[in-house]
């Protein structure tokens, strides 16, 4: 920052964007695209007060856009995805055998279980929501049960995996900033991801039963449902290879570009030559969005998603959320806000305490996950070293409130996402994603009781070489 500035008025572009993303979107429902503008713009204010010029700024936004290019490509990616794996009959067919084989009693938590496994698997948290994450809300409305309830589920399943899986982005982007190694933080996240879902799921358990035992669902309309799927698809066992195609190359570790390129066109070529459905059809359907005439309303409902174009209220959102977190990080707003944050921490837990809410106040401003995760990373880690602080612990924390809590803003780029794919807004699945309350709670919890908080003693000799320190791993982890 050229000028100091006083504490409120860096605050300023958070305060107006929370204020204007609050009023838009419970009260106005026009949704994000307007806040995020009006934060860009406050933050422009704010940053030229600072003695900037407005080509600084431009190129502050221009840089902060261009981190987010290959996370476009890649949502560009799954919208084609979702359209080809719709008309192969993907989609469908898992929609199908699920009505069939899963049960009303045990249906929440094995979504959350199955979304879990196959997103570490996957490593992609937005992958596996639009995948088996649509196929599992189609399966829950034939069920009967809420839409909100279903995405909570996914949500923390996909989140679960994505948090834990080393083919994740942000599970490596963390240890890195953080100035840790990759295996020392998956195996410190154990300790407050484990328990974490094991609650959830216990609780998914108890309100699943709850809502199966008083279910709307009936033989008739579930028969329906798959009398429709039938009628419009070639349905067969032999269509579920392509998801263990798109886990094998993943877990084979194909860049992720290519991996889903090559997914989302062979089932267009399943499209073709199995459903028989012609070229241009299938080139709509991945463009735009696969669209079901079968007269059942219940079945269209289920089937008429995914497109590029789908993708592309997204992509503007993560344009723009990426162009204010570059003014912010750049400008030294978030430097100025979580300096002030660390001038009163005295202990451990504070320390986490400063790093969670700080994690949630760029996740707030910018609604982007790498400026949760990247920004007070960069920030903290001169000052958990200075206590002596593990930073393991720092990365930790970023990951429970950047990679997990951001779903709790309902204007975040991955709430946005979920609710897009799942065709509720974020204020019906937030209440029922369980992970995504207790993971920052845990952590919290850890840090001002100092369970798993880990200790280390960092040389101010350069040269000094640190000694190898053991991870203590769970034993119900091992």
């Amino acid at each position: 920052m050229k000028k100091e500035m006083p504490v409120w008025l860096t605050a300023l572009p958070v305060v107006v964007l929370v204020g204007a993303a609050s009023l838009s979107v419970f009260v106005w429902k026009a949704g994000m695209l307007m806040p995020l503008v009006i934060g860009v713009l406050a933050a422009a204010l704010v940053a030229t007060m600072a003695g900037f010029k407005w080509i600084d700024v431009q190129e502050m936004m221009v840089r902060g856009v261009g981190r987010t290019l290959p996370a476009v490509f890649i949502l560009l990616l799954i919208g084609l995805i979702v359209g080809s794996w719709m008309a192969s009959g993907v989609i469908p067919a898992i929609i199908y055998y699920g009505l069939s084989l899963i049960h009303p009693s045990v249906f929440v938590p094995i979504v959350a279980l199955v979304t879990g496994i196959v997103s570490i698997t996957l490593g992609s948290s937005f992958t596996s929501i639009a995948t088996v994450g649509l196929a599992f809300m189609a399966i829950g409305d034939g069920l009967g049960f809420p839409a909100g309830l279903v995405g909570g589920a996914v949500i923390s399943g996909a989140y679960f995996g994505d948090k834990l899986s080393p083919l994740s982005d942000t599970t490596n982007i963390a240890p890195a900033i953080a100035e840790t190694d990759l295996f020392s933080h998956i195996r410190h996240m154990l300790w407050d991801t484990l328990p974490a879902f094991g609650l959830s799921i216990v609780l998914y358990a108890i309100v699943g039963r709850s809502f199966a035992s008083a279910g709307t669902a009936d033989a008739e309309s579930i028969r329906l449902i798959q009398a429709g799927l039938a009628d419009q698809f070639v349905i067969h066992p032999l269509l579920l290879l392509l998801p263990v195609l798109t886990i094998v190359l993943m877990v084979k570790r194909v860049p992720a570009v290519p991996a889903l390129a090559g997914v989302g066109l062979f089932a267009a070529v399943v499209a073709v030559f199995v459903q028989g459905m012609p070229v241009s059809a299938v080139i709509q359907a991945m463009t735009s969005g696969f669209t079901a005439e079968t007269g059942v309303p219940a079945v269209d409902s289920l089937l008429n998603r995914g497109g590029m174009t789908s993708m592309l209220n997204t992509v503007a959102l993560l344009v723009i959320a990426t162009a204010l977190g570059g003014i912010l990080e750049e400008s030294g707003s978030f430097e100025v806000l979580t300096r002030k944050m660390m001038a009163s921490v005295r202990s451990a837990g504070s320390l986490i305490a400063s790093t969670i809410f700080s994690t949630f106040v760029v996740a707030l401003a910018s609604g982007a996950q790498f400026l949760a995760i990247v920004l007070p990373s960069r920030t903290f880690v001169p000052k958990y070293k200075e206590m002596g602080v593990d930073t393991v612990n720092l990365s930790r924390c970023v990951e429970a409130a950047g990679t997990v809590g951001i779903n709790l803003v309902p204007w975040s780029v991955p709430a946005v996402f979920a609710a897009g794919m799942f065709g509720i807004s974020p204020g019906q699945f937030i209440p029922y994603a369980f992970f995504v309350f207790l993971v920052p709670l845990v952590n919290l919890v850890f840090g001002f009781t100092g369970f798993t908080i880990k200790k280390k003693i960092y040389s101010t000799e350069p040269a000094m070489i640190q000694p190898e320190e053991k991870e203590e791993v769970p034993a119900w982890a091992k």
